[in-house]
């Protein structure tokens, strides 16, 4: 039917379409653009926390926080071999027996605290507590090439660092608990010196408790925090003697002094003490320990020393003289002094030898 104009009549129903379809198709245009911003935002996000360089990171403290060395040593950059070392002025010999669980410290709260791009090397810095200690750590992290669209990292340094341990007055000894001895560790295998240094890789960050406990010597323990990928880190132990081995030392000596006294001779063998006489003895002499020396051990290199320190023997012996013929008793004490060196042998006993002179 036509309108009042003449022209033809506008449904009522169409008067809107296209009004409406325009708000739908904007309205389609901003879910598509929100959709867009999403699924950017959701890979940006996925990129952040699965596979970025401080994903790559975060991936590898999560291994060392749950004590999976192995697989903290298979990570990419990580392992490393001789020549890198000896690259880095660090010794190339370096044992790997810290690098296990049973030598880990505890890492507890690591936190990416710094992202910063140089060329084509990322670096990632860390902040996180090993055992009671705060540290921070700064890696540097490289392209490793892509799997499909996604990227792989490798560490452009090792993390991991070399601790130069001395260990004074044992053979033995343990880090974190894990039982180490030099001659299993030392290039030079059952002909290590004891007083030489051995280099052990460690993980780094990593806190490293190095103690002694053995029935020769002890030490409350040295920690040491590895906190710089691929450096050295000095460590120096000085064990004390035990109460039980100076106990055994000062029976070893008592008994080597009464087995002395039992020679019936002014000047007993190889022995601290002696008594000289210009005339004839009438008689064997007799001799006794009227006080035993108090025996303390210091350390010595890679030994122990007895430091010099004062006895009194007892001589009982007739004397005749060379001029007349008339006998003189002489009963009195002789005073000497004690020292000793002592070497901590292969199958961890001790060898003593004591030495002296009379006063």
């Amino acid at each position: 039917m036509d309108n009042a104009g003449g022209g033809p009549a506008t449904p009522e129903g169409v008067r809107f379409a296209r009004p409406r379809l325009a708000l739908e198709l904007t309205a389609l245009g901003v879910v598509g653009v929100l959709l867009v911003l999403a699924l950017a935002a959701g890979a940006g996000a996925l990129y952040r926390e699965v596979y970025s360089p401080r994903a790559f990171v975060r991936h590898y403290l999560e291994l060392l926080e749950n004590h999976r060395a192995a697989e903290a040593l298979a990570v990419p950059g990580v392992a490393i071999d001789a020549a890198e070392l000896e690259a880095a002025g660090l010794p190339s010999t370096a044992s790997e027996a810290l690098l296990r669980p049973d030598a880990l410290g505890t890492l507890s709260d690591a936190e990416i605290v710094d992202e910063t791009v140089d060329g084509d090397i990322t670096r990632v810095s860390v902040t996180y507590r090993a055992g009671t200690h705060e540290g921070r750590t700064t890696f540097a992290v490289k392209s490793d090439g892509e799997t499909g669209f996604l990227p792989r990292w490798r560490f452009a340094t090792s993390p991991l660092a070399v601790v130069d341990l001395s260990v004074r007055g044992s053979m033995r000894f343990s880090v974190n608990g894990f039982e180490v001895d030099k001659r299993q560790v030392s290039v030079d295998g059952a002909d290590a010196d004891p007083s030489a240094a051995v280099p052990l890789l460690v993980f780094s960050p990593g806190l490293y408790s190095v103690a002694v406990d053995t029935a020769i010597s002890a030490t409350p323990g040295v920690a040491v925090l590895a906190d710089a990928p691929l450096t050295g880190v000095p460590v120096d132990v000085q064990a004390e003697p035990t109460d039980e081995f100076i106990s055994v030392v000062q029976q070893r000596v008592e008994d080597f002094l009464t087995t002395c006294a039992e020679q019936k001779v002014l000047q007993p063998t190889g022995c601290p003490f002696g008594y000289t006489v210009r005339n004839r003895i009438e008689g064997a002499p007799s001799w006794s320990i009227a006080q035993q020396p108090k025996v303390t051990i210091v350390p010595d290199g890679a030994g122990w020393r007895i430091p010099s320190t004062g006895a009194v023997a007892h001589i009982d012996v007739d004397i005749r003289s060379i001029f007349d013929g008339s006998i003189r008793n002489v009963d009195e004490d002789v005073p000497f002094s004690v020292d000793g060196k002592i070497t901590v042998l292969p199958d961890g006993t001790a060898s003593i030898l004591v030495s002296g002179s009379s006063d």
